[in-house]
């Protein structure tokens, strides 16, 4: 089956956001609920961060599935204070019994099982670094887009609780870019007939990567806008560019 150019679907988004002009704008923003926020992350160096703020970006999106977002938002500096900022090096030091007491604190979200995974993936962190003698950012930024499933799924075999989406919302987070499978996103590779399996599955992922790949090679647009235009000209419309 031939799959839809980037041409068709472009336009097709344009024609429901407005125009060329407003689409635009739109591919250059991120969505908070039905308000559009700068996008600024893409134009920073992953390599800059410290591996503190990675490992923070991996735990803030751990606490964000299925939970409230807005809580996880109000109680982060809780979360820094009680995990020492997010230190690799602290963090793997910490005993166990001093992550129970610190999970169990009603300043932060009480879920034991979301706070072990932010010494398993220090300890993920750090066994990189010793290995390629690189930061965990440097590993994150190296990887090529093309490839961007990879990428997830040695987040999803070698950390914890990052696979689904949760592992590229937080790689999305830090700057690197990818694209969602959001409920919009999956429907339209659907209807395509891209995939037709489970959508984690190696077989759905390789098809979507392609997929994925090939639009880039038509357009030069990123993953991120990609992921964006597709559910643009295929989801729900309700976010426009107010005049």
């Amino acid at each position: 089956m031939t799959h839809e150019s980037f041409k068709s679907l472009y336009q097709r988004a344009a024609d429901r956001k407005g125009g060329k002009l407003a689409l635009e704008l739109l591919l250059g923003k991120r969505i908070l609920g039905k308000k559009l926020l700068d996008d600024n992350a893409a134009e920073e160096s992953i390599s800059q961060l410290t591996d503190d703020r990675v490992l923070a970006a991996f735990t803030k999106q751990i606490f964000k599935s299925g939970f409230v977002w807005r809580v996880v938002e109000n109680k982060w500096p809780d979360f820094e204070e009680h995990f020492f900022n997010f230190n690799i090096e602290k963090m793997l030091m910490m005993p166990e019994e001093m992550l129970e007491r610190k999970a169990a604190d009603p300043k932060i979200i009480r879920n034991y099982n979301k706070v072990k995974t932010i010494k398993a993936n220090a300890q993920m962190m750090f066994d990189i670094s010793l290995e390629k003698s690189i930061s965990f950012a440097q590993f994150i930024n190296d990887w090529p887009s093309e490839d961007i499933i990879g990428l997830w799924a040695y987040l999803k075999k070698h950390g914890q609780r990052l696979g689904g989406n949760t592992g590229p919302y937080a790689l999305r987070l830090l700057g690197k870019d990818t694209f969602i499978l959001s409920s919009d996103v999956e429907a339209y590779l659907r209807a395509q007939q891209i995939i037709d399996g489970g959508l984690q599955s190696k077989k759905s992922l390789t098809a979507i990567q392609a997929f994925f790949n090939t639009l880039q090679t038509q357009s030069g647009y990123n993953l991120t806008q990609l992921s964006r235009l597709i559910a643009f000209a295929s989801g729900d419309n309700y976010v426009q560019v107010e005049e």
